[in-house]
């Protein structure tokens, strides 16, 4: 390791000299009169300009506190300890992974610490400033260690050593010092070239990778404007109240309205920012990602490509700019270098191509399909409802178009067509819905029973407001199961959770996302605000926030809970109860639900299908726990390769399970997958497997009870089987 201890001996000696002459501009205050940081430079032009607050920056940081203290949901005023969370909150955006910072940074940084909540409710930003200058700076140093590595050539990186390099560094110590930071940053570079030989690129081209893009960063570290420092400090401080709470600058507000209208033109992806990365946090209904198929929640991007030109690398780079190089004109195509949410580490990442196209509301329509079911002679018909978002077209109902589109609406005519065909049950799928209008998920409650409440809101005041279904026509009175999963949100929430408070049906998947909190976004002086306001409830009381609903019988998940959900976000709201509001209770599950869950079990123990996503879960669990990742060549070229088997295997069971030709090698396998993702027509088979188990459990129901085949009460059910 010769070549390190040369270039943090070069290092060391050029940031003293540099310092110098950086007192007097970067002095932090209200930190210590005396300290200073690097004047780095890139050129004789390259030089860091701090980044000062405006007058409308300190108008609207007045205008926010007021806000979040006095209309917030949640009662919380701001005091010496909010000041260390937002400090706390604010060096985690700044530096996440804790690279940049040292613990004497830390230190020196830290006499700001119980200062920031009086200066925020007064709009004195200068705090704030100076810590994200100081930051900058340690990011150009970093950055220029990095590139003086890479140009020192990567031959002097020894990959024989038994080093290894933490994961995820969110939550390790901060490193003591500088020296301490350069041999960091010589394991994080060693980490990149690794990732890429073992994805077979040459050396030269790594090198010309890595320069690009901590070229890339750098420039952007450089060009750091009043208003990343403002929108990253308020989102700190926002954030304090709820993770949904947040500032949109100007230019972020412009961007949040054109997605709103669902008129932007690009892949149909809602993105954030994942410390250096860029992170997917849902897909659109309809969008051409969604359709497409290959890009999922949690997946972070890497490059982004053009139609006939080289991937940029988008590491490190600001949100808006990220999306501008996504956003483009319809029937253009990007493509995007991904790290999979499921990823053991960076070595692993897939390339997606998007064709850009608008998201149209009738491609997240409901939908209906039937699947028959043999079970011990019998046949059993069941109906299944696939919905992808609770939309309507509100430009339509203004404009008094009686045809309108809905979900309800959409929904209610499906119904008409199963029950046309003689279907034994309902299984509705609400995997992946991530909610959408409020009065759908009311009026689709509706659907499936009299008439009667079907979810409280309740605001700061503790006034609570009961949505209603005033309409006392049923569409469908037959059995019924409710699909959901991890991805199931908010308007989703609310249905599954009223038609289990009702009876009316059995909740089937996985514990869902917990979104039960309502936002109102307010205009500024300068930007916007989005700000929690209300909570959802369901009828029996309970809250939908951080809880989610509990499926009455439940399906394991690929997803990570542990990094997707309202309980893996920082300050969450809690979930608690309030009074119940009368309401039907059409069927009591208590005297079936066991028998129901050991059928499930049994059926599931002896699937070879369900096997196999365990063997999946296993696997992936496996690789998210790894908090370590070798950087000796050959350990680590033997853990890819093992990665590669194991996923390899897994694909060809599942072929073998259709009577298919396994696949020889990984690279068949994401050819397949490929193919698989463009044709439109193809479906996932797990998806098919749960489907078809939501139907046996139906099946079940009605086996079991033939009570659920009809919303009436025992005794007008009797009646109405007499008539026969």
């Amino acid at each position: 390791m010769a070549i390190a201890e040369k270039l943090m001996q070069r290092h060391t000696k050029s940031s003293r000299t540099s310092r110098v002459g950086a007192c007097t501009a970067l002095t932090l205050s209200l930190l210590m009169s005396g300290m200073s940081v690097a004047q780095a430079k890139i050129d004789d032009t390259a030089v860091y300009q701090p980044v000062a607050p405006t007058i409308d920056q300190a108008r609207a940081n007045i205008l926010i506190a007021r806000q979040l203290q006095f209309t917030h949901f949640r009662n919380l005023g701001i005091s010496d300890e909010l000041s260390g969370d937002v400090f706390d909150a604010y060096l985690k955006y700044l530096d996440g992974q804790r690279i940049y910072l040292s613990q004497k940074d830390i230190e020196l940084l830290a006499r700001a610490k119980s200062r920031l909540g009086s200066a925020l409710k007064t709009g004195q930003l200068q705090p704030g400033f100076e810590i994200y200058n100081l930051v900058q700076q340690r990011i150009i140093e970093r950055l220029q260690f990095a590139l003086n590595v890479i140009d020192n050539g990567l031959d002097e990186l020894d990959f024989n050593t038994d080093e290894r390099i933490r994961v995820d560094r969110s939550k390790a110590d901060w490193e003591p010092d500088q020296e301490a930071l350069d041999a960091l940053w010589i394991k994080r570079i060693k980490n990149a070239v690794l990732a890429q030989r073992l994805n077979g690129t040459e050396d030269d081209t790594i090198k010309d990778n890595l320069r690009r893009r901590y070229e890339g960063q750098l420039k952007r570290a450089y060009q750091a404007r009043s208003e990343d420092a403002f929108q990253a400090y308020m989102n700190a401080f926002a954030g304090m109240w709820d993770p949904h709470t947040s500032y949109f600058s100007p230019r972020t507000s412009e961007n949040f309205n054109i997605n709103m209208s669902l008129s932007l033109e690009g892949i149909g992806a809602v993105l954030q920012s994942d410390n250096e990365y860029t992170k997917v946090v849902r897909l659109v209904p309809g969008g051409p990602a969604a359709k497409q198929g290959q890009l999922q929640t949690a997946d972070r991007i890497i490059s982004v490509a053009q139609e006939g030109e080289k991937p940029v690398n988008v590491i490190g780079w600001r949100l808006d700019e990220v999306v501008d190089l996504i956003r483009g004109p319809r029937n253009s195509t990007v493509t995007l270098e991904v790290i999979p949410a499921n990823a053991a580490d960076e070595s692993v990442t897939r390339t997606i191509a998007i064709s850009r196209d608008e998201v149209k509301l009738e491609e997240q329509s409901a939908s209906k399909d039937i699947i028959e079911l043999d079970r011990s002679g019998e046949t059993y018909r069941v109906g299944v409802i696939t919905i992808p978002t609770f939309y309507a077209d509100f430009q339509a109902m203004q404009a008094g178009d009686p045809n309108y589109k809905s979900t309800t609406r959409d929904v209610r005519r499906l119904l008409d067509n199963l029950k046309e065909q003689g279907v034994d049950g309902v299984v509705m799928d609400l995997r992946n819905n991530g909610g959408g209008a409020l009065h759908e998920a009311n009026d689709l409650v509706g659907l499936f029973i009299d008439k009667g409440p079907t979810v409280q809101i309740r605001n700061a005041n503790n006034d609570v407001q009961i949505l209603n279904d005033e309409d006392p026509s049923v569409a469908y009175d037959g059995p019924l199961v409710v699909l959901v999963n991890r991805m199931s949100a908010s308007a989703s929430e609310i249905f599954a959770g009223a038609i289990q408070d009702y009876g009316r049906g059995l909740v089937v998947g996985s514990q869902t996302f917990g979104k039960g909190t309502v936002q109102a976004v307010r205009p500024l002086n300068h930007g916007q605000l989005k700000i929690t306001q209300s909570k959802f409830y369901r009828v029996s009381g309970g809250s939908t926030q951080h809880k989610g609903v509990i499926p009455d019988i439940e399906i394991p998940s690929r997803v990570d809970t542990s990094r997707i959900g309202e309980d893996a976000l920082d300050h969450a709201l809690p979930w608690d109860q309030i009074e119940a509001v009368p309401h039907t209770r059409y069927f009591d599950f208590s005297g079936v639900i066991d028998e129901l869950r050991k059928r499930h079990e049994a059926r599931f123990s002896a699937s070879p299908e369900f096997s196999l996503l365990e063997q999946e879960i296993e696997f992936l669990t496996k690789q998210r726990e790894m908090t370590y990742v070798s950087l000796n060549m050959d350990e680590r070229k033997a853990h890819h390769e093992q990665i590669e088997r194991t996923r390899l295997t897994i694909a060809n069971a599942r072929r073998e399970l259709r009577g298919e030709e396994p696949f020889k090698t990984l690279d068949e396998l994401e050819q397949w997958q490929d193919e698989q993702a463009a044709d439109l027509d193809s479906t996932d088979e797990e998806l098919d497997f749960v489907i078809r188990e939501g139907g046996h459990i139906m099946a079940d129901l009605l086996e079991l009870d033939q009570r659920t085949a009809s919303i009436l009460k025992p005794t007008q059910f009797a009646a109405k089987a007499e008539a026969r």
